[in-house]
This record gives structure tokens, sequence and C-alpha cells, in this order.
């Protein structure tokens, strides 16, 4: 938005708010591979160690790189367009797919980095707890 020089305004928000739409439900899917790859190595009782974590939390995220990236690249390929576009309505469309190109770059790796390393060291701690349980048990 600072860049291309737009104030916040009706438009702006309605691109934000479309994204931010987006980004919810890719993370949401996100963690639904990461707890899926969790609990099958759990109940093969494979998770005892930070590596058997990271193990499983690669094998989630790596089911959802190709799927986030062709839903992100589409929609930025559909969108760049609208950002050149002129003409009458083009000064509302151009701030409706700004934040959203913006938006989805920023929610790639909020979705593919952040979110996987967030699940690690909430997912870590209770592994921690679940190892000290059993030696004092």
């Amino acid at each position: 938005m600072y860049l291309l020089g737009y104030n916040m305004s009706i438009a702006v928000w309605v691109g934000i708010i479309a994204v931010a739409g987006l980004a919810a439900q890719t993370g949401v899917v996100m963690i639904i591979y990461l707890d899926n790859a969790y609990e099958k190595r759990i109940k093969e009782g494979r998770m005892n160690t930070w590596n058997d974590l990271a193990e499983a939390i690669d094998e989630g995220a790596v089911q959802r790189v190709r799927p986030k990236m062709m839903t992100v690249m589409t929609m930025i390929l559909g969108l760049l367009p609208l950002l050149w576009s002129q003409g009458a309505g083009a000064d509302v469309i151009k701030r409706i797919a700004a934040p959203m190109v913006g938006g989805l770059i920023t929610s790639t790796i909020l979705t593919l980095l952040i979110i996987p390393a967030i699940y690690a060291i909430w997912k870590g701690r209770g592994l921690q707890q679940h190892r000290e349980g059993k030696e004092n048990g």
C-alpha cells in the first residue's frame, strides 16, 4: 500500500478482508495436515524425540507446499492485470487488488514457514513434558 501510495479506504479494506479469509483457511488446513502427521506418528509409537517431531512436521507441511503455491500463483496471475488496468473503475479495483497481492505473498510465508515453526514449539513442549512424565513415573 505504501509503495503504491494508496490510502486506507473501503476498497482497500475489502481486499484486506478477502485475503485474510484465504490466509485463515489455508492456515487451518496446514494445521490439520500437521496434526494428521503428528497423530500418525504417535499411533505408530514413533514420537519420542525432537527429530521425530521434525520429521512429522516435514511430512505434514510438504503435502501443502504445492497446493498453496498453486493457489497463490493463480490468484496473483489473475490480480496482476487488475493492478495495471486503466479506465472506468480501475482506481477502485487497483485498491482492492493491491492488498490482496501483498497479502498472498505474506500469507504464503506464514503458512509454509511460520505456522510449522510455531507448531514445532507448541508440540515440542508437550513432547518434553511427556518424556519428563515417563522418566518420573
